[in-house]
């Protein structure tokens, strides 16, 4: 699985690169902000991506409405401090596949990782049917 984090936060890239590495073998790359996050996803093409959602240059919505106008399928998590309904909406509505808020746990990161690609692959099924 190829997996892009874009989190301004280093510690927290690292979190999240030690609980993809107990999922199995993982190509990860990383980007510091939304912009970076874009020429990335293009050149890396992940097949998940979690995004941090207050980040500077290009905050996580803004990079999920500018990536959802090339990208319409890849798996996108949003992973913010914010847990406010209006929020979660605000970023469904902007394409994301699924919602963490932090602090989480590395169990809790898993689970969502594994229930976005597991919503991803029967879509896939669903499709080609």
């Amino acid at each position: 699985m190829r997996v892009l984090l874009i989190d301004d936060s280093k510690t927290m890239r690292g979190i999240q690169r030690g609980v993809l590495a107990q999922l199995g073998p993982t190509e990860i790359e990383e980007a510091a902000d939304g912009q970076d996050g874009l020429s990335k996803a293009i050149a890396f093409q992940p097949d998940l991506i979690l995004v941090d959602s207050n980040m500077p240059k290009m905050d996580g919505l803004a990079f999920v409405r500018t990536f959802r106008m090339t990208d319409k399928h890849t798996p996108v998590i949003m992973v913010a401090s914010e847990s406010e309904k209006s929020r979660v909406i605000e970023a469904i509505k902007a394409g994301v596949s699924n919602y963490l808020v932090k602090p989480f746990t590395p169990d809790l990161l898993n689970q969502r990782i594994t229930e976005t690609m597991a919503r991803r692959a029967a879509r896939t099924v669903a499709s080609a049917a």
